[in-house]
C-alpha cells in the first residue's frame, strides 16, 4: 500500500510540473472527504485547453478512527481518481461536466456501510481493492485572483473484490467475494489554489 501511495505522489508532482509549463494549474484539497472520513487528501488540476482540464485527486487514510489501541475500527484505504473535465465557460470557472476513473485498496472494519458492503458490515473486516468509472457535475466559484472553491458530485460503477473476515479486529477468513456497485462515486467541497492563472 505504501509503494502505491508513493507512485500516486510522484504522478501528482510530475503533473504539477507539466501544468506550470503550460501556465495554469490548481492545487486542491477536498474538505468534505477529508473531514467526513478523516482522510488527508491532495489534488492537482491541469489546464489542457480553453475549457478543459485534467483533475488528479488522491487520498490516504492509515489510522484507526477511534485512536484507541484496543479498537480496530478503521477506514484504512488509498484512492486515486483521475477525471477529464469540460467547463461550459472557461477552465477553473463555472459549471463543468466530467468523466472519471477510480482505483482503491482498502482495509475496513467496524463500519456499517450497507450501500458498499451490505447490511451487517460492521461485524466484519474487508480487505481488497476496487476499480471503476463514472460521470460527474460540478461548479467552481472564483473567490479571488488565486483562490477558488469547488462543489462536485458524481455517480458511477465500481467492481469490488475483497477478503471478508469474521470480525473487525480478528477472526477467521469467511471467504473472498466480488461485488458490482452502482451509485455515488465521488462528492466534494474543495478549496483550490490556482497557480499562474491565465484566461
Amino acid at each position: 500500500m505504501k509503494k502505491n501511495l508513493l507512485t500516486l505522489i510522484a504522478v501528482c508532482l510530475m503533473a504539477t510540473g507539466v501544468s506550470l509549463a503550460q501556465g495554469v494549474a490548481g492545487i486542491k484539497t477536498n474538505l468534505l472527504y477529508g473531514v467526513g472520513t478523516l482522510t488527508p487528501n491532495f489534488g492537482v488540476e491541469i489546464g489542457l485547453g480553453k475549457r478543459t482540464t485534467l483533475d488528479l485527486n488522491g487520498g490516504y487514510n492509515w489510522f484507526n478512527l477511534d485512536g484507541k489501541k484496543n479498537n480496530n475500527k478503521k477506514l484504512v484505504h488509498w484512492i486515486i481518481q483521475p477525471e477529464f473535465r469540460y467547463f461550459l465557460c472557461e477552465k477553473f470557472n463555472g459549471h463543468f461536466f466530467g468523466v472519471h476513473a477510480l482505483y482503491s485498496q482498502y482495509n475496513v472494519g467496524g463500519h456499517e456501510l450497507p450501500m458498499l458492503l451490505g447490511r451487517g458490515s460492521k461485524d466484519y473486516r474487508y480487505e481488497g481493492n476496487a476499480f471503476g468509472a463514472g460521470i460527474s457535475y460540478g461548479y467552481q466559484l472564483m473567490l479571488g485572483r488565486s483562490w477558488n472553491i469547488e462543489f462536485n458530485i458524481g455517480v458511477g460503477y465500481a467492481r469490488m473484490k475483497y477478503d471478508k473476515y469474521l470480525c473487525p479486529t480478528c477472526g477467521d477468513k469467511v471467504g473472498r467475494e466480488t461485488k458490482n456497485y452502482f451509485g455515488p462515486s465521488k462528492a466534494g467541497i474543495s478549496i483550490i489554489y490556482v497557480i499562474n492563472k491565465k484566461k
